[in-house]
């Protein structure tokens, strides 16, 4: 729902932190070689992609949630087509497009909603997004979350983080929900 963008993305920077350059996160990894560093969720990757250039870890740590933020709208919100969403749907699905994708995201959704998963957010989707129960697709897509982190290879390293964010965007999502 177009009115919950504002709590969405603060409840998702709230998630996603500061500043790091860690290393073992394949976020942190630069094609070209150099170390690369996240700020507020955003990749430097990603960034630079987004400015065009290069960029520094200082221009990193500077950023600011105004920054971002039109990056996050048009990058992943608009992408998973959340102002169409019923609400707490809306935030569960940027949350985690945010986190592995948007085409990774709207998969999750249709394995939960029982619709080929394809990555594509097409009419079929949308009309067996109407037609779910909120509260049934939260639990759904969040059981499929839990699936999805569980099989990749670095949830040894990051798995509790990983789990703790899937029930607290659970809660939160329901909440908008009700």
């Amino acid at each position: 729902m177009k009115e919950n963008w504002d709590q969405a993305f603060k409840q998702m920077l709230a998630s996603e932190g500061g500043f790091t350059d860690d290393e073992r996160d394949k976020g942190n990894q630069l094609p070209d070689g150099r170390k690369g560093s996240t700020m507020l969720g955003v990749t430097q990757f990603n960034w630079e992609r987004h400015l065009g250039h290069e960029v520094t870890h200082d221009h990193m740590r500077r950023l600011t949630p105004a920054d971002v933020e039109p990056l996050y709208k048009k990058k992943y919100w608009d992408v998973v087509r959340a102002d169409e969403l019923p609400s707490g749907i809306d935030y569960l699905v940027f949350d985690m497009g945010v986190n592995a994708g948007p085409g990774r995201s709207i998969k999750i959704m249709q394995t939960a909603l029982g619709v080929p998963a394809d990555g594509g957010f097409g009419p079929m989707t949308m009309k067996a997004v109407q037609a779910a129960d909120p509260v049934k697709l939260i639990q759904d897509f969040s059981d499929a979350k839990e699936d999805f982190y569980r099989g990749l290879n670095d949830f040894t390293t990051y798995g509790t983080g990983w789990l703790n964010r899937v029930v607290a965007v659970k809660q939160k999502a329901i909440s908008m929900a009700a």
